[in-house]
C-alpha cells in the first residue's frame, strides 16, 4: 500500500448522530463505505468523499421505533444485486433496507426483547440474537428455525462460512455452537458475559467479554489462547481481512490493535465506551463511541487528518475526564505521583499509561511509540467524575438511561434491572418488567407507583446510582417489601433508588421503625417447582392433587391475590410439606416465608400451641453444611415472622437460640443469605430498640460485630449497619458497648466507598454517635 506509515492516526471524525454509535459495519455498495447505527433511531450509509480523507452521509434511514443496537449487510442475491442492510433495535424488531431506501423494505417481527446481535450468511439467511436468550434464523422475510438453550440475554452471533453452523455468545457467560438448529457444543471459560464474536476461519473464531478478555477457540472447544490489554468490558472485536490480526473496543475508552497476538497499539478515544468498530477493506478502522461520534484510523499517510485536525482530537483527548472508579489507570493514589518532570523518560511500549500530578490536578498521558512522545488522554477526576452525577446518565447493559433501579427477584433466581428514561412511560415500563420477568401482575401498581413517586420532578443528576454492567447492581427495591417508605420524600434507602443527596445531611437510615421483610415472589414458579419435587418425595411424604391444590389456595390467600382466609387444613398441609427431607424442601419454604406473613398463619405457627416445633425446624435448615437454598429460606421465613406480634413475641423469646444458630451459616460466600442474615439481625435491632433490652443489645451486636468481619456484599453491610445505628440511638450504654467491641474501628472503611451513597452516608451517621 503506497504510503503506509505502520501506525494508526486520525483520518476523519463523522458527526450526524445525535447519541450513541452502536453498531457499525463494512458496506459493500458504495464501494469503501460502512453503515452505522445509533442509540437516536437511525442507521446512516456513508460514502467516502472526493478528498479521500473522509465520508459523506448518503442515507439515513428510519424505521425503529426505539434505540438501534446492531447491524449487518445481507450479500448481493438476483433480487438485491446491492445487497440489503438489516437493523436489530429495542423495540424487538429487524428492519430490513435497500441500500437506496430511506424507509425498511419489510420488517422482521418475533422477537420478545431487544435485538442486538446480527449476522449474515449465504442464501440470504440472517442469525439474530436478542435479550429474549433466543436466537433466530431468517430467510428473506420468514422465521424459518428458534435457537433455544442459553440461560440469559444473548449479546453475540455468528454464522460461520461452513453452512449450517453458527455461534451464539451470551450474558451467561457461554458460547454455543449450532447445527440445524441443535446446539452441538457449549464453550465455556469467559468469567463474564460475551459480548462480541469474530470469525477467524472455518476452524477458529475469536470471542470478547465484560471478563476484559479476548479468547481464540479452535472449533472442536479448545481455548487456544486468552489475550488480556484492556482494563474494562470489551464490547466488540474485529478482523483484518486475510489474516488473523485483529481489534477490540471497549469501556477503558479505547481502541486496541493486536497483531500476532500481541497489543501494537492502543488508540484513545474522548469517549467513556467505545460500543463498536470494524475494519473496511483498505484496512481503515472504524469505530463508534457513546459520545455520538464515528471516528475512522488510518495506516495511509494519504488519508491522514490534517495536522490541524489531529491537533483538535487531541485537545480534545486531553480535555476529557477519567473516572478512577473504572479501574482503566489501576489504583491511584494522588500524593504518591510524580510531577511533570516524569514525561521526560520515554514509555516503554506502545500505549503505556503514566499519570503526572501539575499544579494540584492529575493528567493521564499514554506513550506513541510512533511519535516518541507522551500524549495527554485526559485529566483525572474524583469518584463521581463520568459518571451519572456529572455525565447525567446511567449505562446500563450498554445504553444510557436515566434511571436504573434494582428489583430483588425470588431466591430461586437473579436480580433484575428496571431501566427508565424519564420519557418512558411508568405503567407501560412496569407492565412490560413484570412480562419480561414473570412477575406477579399484581405488583403493577406499586412498580409503576414507585417509578413515579422516585423520578417525580428529578433531573437525571439527582438519581442516585453507578455506573454498571447488564448483571449487576447497587441498591434493592423488593416489590411489596415492607422496607419501602411512604414517609421519607426521598425513597427508603432499602430500595437503593432515592433521590438523597448528601448536601442535605439528614439521616434516613436509623433508628428504624418497622421489620424489613422478603415479600417478592413468583406463586407459579414457586407451585411448578414443588409439584416437580412431589414426583420424588417418598410415598409416605407424597402430597395428594388435593393437597397441592390446597397449598395452591393458600399461597393465594396469602399473596393478596384472593380474598379468602387461609384455614386449618391448609396450614396442616403446609407444615407437611415444611417435614419434606432438605434436598427437596425448598419450595416448601419459600411458601412459608410467603405465608408466615399472614396474621392468621402467623398465629398457627408462633402461637404457643406449636411455636417450639416451629423455631426448631427452622433451626435445623440453619446447619452451615446445608443446602444454602434452604438457609436462605428459613433466614427469610425467621425475618417475615417479625411483621407480627406472635411471630415477634417468639423471635425475641427464642433470641439467644435463634441468633446462636443463625451465625453460624456467616462462613458461606452465598451474598443472599449475608444479606438475610443481616435483615435478621435488623429486625431484631428494631424490636430491641422498642423494648430496649441491653442484654438483647449486647448480643445483636457481637452478631453485627462478628457478621461484618466476613459479609462482602455492600447490601448485607447497610443493614447491619442501619442494625447497629438502631441498636446505639438514643442508649449511651449501647454506644459504650459498641465501642468496646471495636465497631467504630471496623466499619470506619465504608465511609470511602462511593457506590451505593447509602452505604457511605449510614455508616457516617453511625460514626457520628459513635
Amino acid at each position: 500500500m503506497a504510503g503506509d506509515g505502520g501506525v494508526y492516526r486520525l483520518r476523519c471524525s463523522l458527526l450526524g448522530h445525535e447519541q450513541d454509535v452502536r453498531g457499525i459495519t463494512r458496506g459493500l455498495f458504495p464501494e469503501g463505505g460502512f453503515v452505522s447505527v445509533s442509540r437516536d433511531r437511525t442507521a446512516r450509509l456513508w460514502t467516502p468523499d472526493g478528498l479521500n480523507r473522509g465520508f459523506t452521509e448518503m442515507h439515513c434511514m428510519r424505521g425503529h421505533s426505539n434505540f438501534v443496537s446492531c447491524v449487518c449487510i445481507i450479500p448481493p442475491s438476483d433480487l438485491y444485486p446491492r445487497g440489503l442492510i438489516a437493523t436489530g433495535g429495542n423495540d424487538h424488531n429487524i428492519c430490513v433496507f435497500t441500500v437506496d431506501n430511506t424507509a425498511p423494505l419489510y420488517v422482521l417481527k418475533g422477537h420478545t426483547n431487544t435485538v442486538c446481535s446480527l449476522s449474515s450468511g449465504k442464501f440470504g439467511t440472517l442469525l439474530s440474537g436478542s435479550w429474549d436468550t433466543t436466537c433466530k434464523v431468517w430467510l428473506n422475510d420468514r422465521c424459518m428455525m428458534t435457537l433455544q438453550g442459553h440461560t440469559a440475554a444473548i449479546w453475540a452471533v455468528k454464522i460461520l462460512p461452513e453452512q449450517g453452523l453458527m455461534l451464539t455468545g451470551s450474558a451467561d457467560k457461554t458460547i454455543k455452537l449450532w447445527k440445524a438448529g441443535r446446539c452441538e457444543r457449549t464453550y465455556a471459560g469467559h468469567e463474564d458475559c460475551v459480548r462480541g464474536l469474530a470469525i477467524l476461519s472455518e476452524m477458529e473464531f475469536l470471542s470478547c467479554s465484560n471478563d476484559a478478555s479476548v479468547r481464540r477457540w479452535h472449533i472442536s472447544g479448545e481455548c487456544l489462547h486468552v489475550y488480556y490489554g484492556h482494563t474494562n468490558y470489551i464490547y466488540s472485536v474485529s478482523v483484518f481481512p486475510h489474516c488473523k490480526d485483529f481489534i477490540t473496543t471497549g469501556e477503558d475508552r479505547s481502541l486496541r490493535i493486536w497483531k500476532q497476538g500481541e497489543c501494537v497499539q492502543t488508540i484513545r478515544l474522548p469517549a467513556q465506551s467505545v460500543w463498536c468498530c470494524c475494519v473496511l477493506d483498505n484496512d481503515d478502522i472504524v469505530v463508534g463511541a457513546s459520545d455520538g461520534i464515528i471516528r475512522v484510523f488510518t495506516k495511509s499517510l494519504e488519508r491522514t487528518a490534517s495536522a490541524e485536525e489531529i491537533q483538535a482530537f487531541e485537545n480534545e483527548l486531553s480535555q476529557a475526564s477519567i473516572d478512577p472508579k473504572t479501574g482503566d489507570l489501576g489504583d491511584i493514589n494522588a500524593d504518591d505521583l510524580p510531577g511533570k518532570e516524569h514525561l521526560k523518560d520515554p514509555g516503554m511500549r506502545d500505549g503505556q499509561t503514566r499519570l503526572i500530578k501539575d499544579n494540584g490536578k492529575v493528567e493521564a498521558y499514554q506513550w506513541s511509540v510512533s511519535e516518541g512522545r507522551w500524549i495527554k488522554i485526559g485529566d483525572v477526576v474524583g469518584s463521581s467524575g463520568g459518571t451519572q452525577q456529572t455525565s447525567g446518565k446511567v449505562l446500563f447493559e450498554g445504553k444510557e438511561y436515566d434511571y436504573v433501579f434494582t428489583i430483588d427477584v425470588n431466591e430461586s433466581g437473579p436480580s433484575y434491572k428496571l431501566p427508565y428514561n424519564i420519557s418512558d412511560d411508568p405503567w407501560l415500563t412496569a407492565y412490560n418488567f413484570l412480562q419480561k420477568n414473570d412477575l406477579n401482575p399484581m405488583f403493577l401498581d406499586q412498580v409503576a407507583k414507585f417509578i413515579i413517586d422516585n423520578t417525580k420532578g428529578q433531573a437525571p443528576l439527582n438519581t442516585n446510582t453507578e455506573f454498571s454492567d447488564p448483571f449487576t447492581g447497587a441498591g434493592r427495591y423488593v416489590p411489596g417489601s415492607s422496607s419501602l417508605s411512604n414517609t421519607a420524600p426521598a425513597a427508603d434507602p432499602f430500595t437503593g433508588m432515592g433521590a438523597y443527596q448528601s448536601a442535605k445531611a439528614e439521616n434516613i437510615y436509623f433508628p428504624k421503625k418497622d421489620a424489613v421483610t422478603f415479600d417478592q415472589a413468583n406463586p407459579t414458579q414457586i407451585l411448578g417447582k414443588l409439584k416437580e419435587l412431589n414426583g420424588n418425595a417418598a410415598e409416605e411424604q407424597k402430597l395428594t392433587e388435593d393437597d397441592l391444590i390446597i397449598l395452591e389456595k393458600l399461597l393465594s390467600a396469602t399473596c393478596n391475590t384472593s380474598a379468602e382466609m387461609p384455614t386449618a387444613q391448609q396450614i396442616q398441609t403446609l407444615w407437611k410439606a415444611i417435614n419434606w427431607p432438605e434436598d427437596i424442601v425448598f419450595p416448601a419454604l419459600d411458601i412459608l416465608r410467603l405465608s408466615v406473613r399472614h396474621p392468621i398463619v402467623n398465629e398457627n405457627f408462633c402461637g404457643e400451641k406449636a411455636h417450639v416445633q416451629f423455631i426448631h425446624l427452622l433451626l435445623k435448615f440453619l446447619n452451615p453444611q446445608g443446602k444454602p437454598a434452604n438457609q436462605l429460606l428459613a433466614l427469610r421465613a425467621l425475618c417475615n415472622c417479625f411483621v407480627s406480634q406472635a411471630g415477634q413475641k417468639l423471635l425475641m423469646e427464642q433470641r439467644d437460640e435463634i441468633m446462636t444458630q443463625a451465625i453460624e451459616v456467616k462462613s458461606g460466600n452465598n451474598k443472599n443469605v449475608h444479606i438475610a442474615l443481616a435483615t435478621l439481625t435488623l429486625n431484631y435491632a428494631v424490636c430491641l430498640h422498642k423494648v430496649n433490652n441491653i442484654e438483647g443489645k449486647a448480643q445483636c451486636l457481637s452478631v453485627i460485630s462478628t457478621v461484618m468481619e466476613v459479609v462482602k456484599d455492600l447490601e448485607a453491610v447497610f443493614r447491619l449497619l442501619v442494625a447497629l445505628g438502631t441498636l446505639i440511638s438514643d442508649d449511651k450504654n449501647a454506644v459504650q458497648l459498641a465501642k468496646s467491641l471495636g465497631v467504630d474501628s471496623q466499619i470506619k472503611k465504608y465511609v470511602s466507598v462511593s457506590e451505593p451513597a447509602k452505604v457511605k452516608e449510614c455508616c457516617r451517621f453511625v460514626l457520628n454517635l459513635l
